[in-house]
């Protein structure tokens, strides 16, 4: 009986596995096709050949449509965790009135779809006179990274002891060398994962990318793979556009990779107490 059940949950483990990993994988082959061998199905390699990847760096911007997408996120993810941590000090070891409303009003900002607040955040960048720059992007990502950031970290921050920050009150400490000097080094699981995601969101943002960006110059890589394609479905470059979504994916692959534990660590932390 137990040789059946640990059967069935491998099975069903590799299932999932193989649902989740097949598309890249199958990605990855058609990037390494040219000409007709694209449309050719085959599920081990036939042919290897960086030709799609040479063309895709080699022409257009799409170069610099990664460096503008590294730009941003990173840029995003900097200043979510920012304010993200201070918010959490406040929210968390501070008592004032309406501190709880206060965190539920900034969840429920992120509950609103994208394109409930496109229009009116289409005016707010065009009155700051942002639109068709970097800075666009960035302002408009804050609104579904901060709020995710600041209830992760808040969680997260309330369940540090407390002695901790008393002795550092006795020391002398200030609020800003309790939250840089004691916190943040108990905090990294929490900030590696709040900050993978917002940077995963920044990344594969497809719709404030393609509305506050203009400029082929200014793009980042969603926009850019998309803009790929020709003008019928006959003209469709498949091989380059599965180039380009490989070079794109790898990077955010790597990094789960390399920070998986502390991303574990991230997401249970609060989850058992004892």
């Amino acid at each position: 009986m137990k040789m059946l059940k640990a059967i069935a949950f491998y099975a069903l483990v590799a299932i999932i596995v193989a649902q989740a990993v097949f598309p890249f994988y199958y990605a990855i082959l058609t990037s390494l096709k040219s000409g007709q061998e694209i449309f050719t199905v085959n599920y081990w390699p036939t042919s290897f050949s960086l030709a799609n990847y040479a063309s895709v760096l080699g022409t257009g911007s799409f170069a610099l449509n990664i460096l503008n997408s590294l730009l941003v996120a990173t840029t995003v993810v900097g200043i979510s965790l920012l304010l993200g941590v201070t918010a959490a000090f406040a929210l968390s070891r501070i008592p004032f009135k309406g501190r709880g409303l206060l965190l539920l009003t900034i969840l429920s900002v992120s509950m609103f779809p994208q394109i409930a607040v496109l229009a009116g955040l289409f005016e707010i960048v065009r009155a700051f006179g942002i639109y068709n720059s970097p800075l666009a992007l960035i302002f408009s990502y804050m609104i579904f990274t901060l709020p995710f950031t600041v209830w992760v970290l808040t969680t997260f921050m309330r369940d540090l002891p407390v002695e901790i920050e008393e002795a550092a009150i006795v020391d002398g400490a200030s609020p800003w060398e309790i939250v840089t000097r004691v916190f943040l080094p108990l905090m990294w699981p929490a900030m590696v994962t709040t900050g993978l995601l917002a940077f995963i969101a920044a990344w594969n943002e497809f719709l404030f990318a393609l509305t506050f960006v203009s400029n082929d110059e200014q793009r980042t890589v969603p926009v850019a793979i998309a803009l790929l394609s020709g003008s019928s479905d006959f003209e469709v470059p498949w091989g380059l556009i599965m180039a380009a979504s490989v070079i794109v994916t790898v990077p955010l692959i790597a990094l789960v990779l390399i920070f998986q534990r502390k991303i574990v660590s991230g997401l249970t932390a609060g989850g058992v107490k004892g």
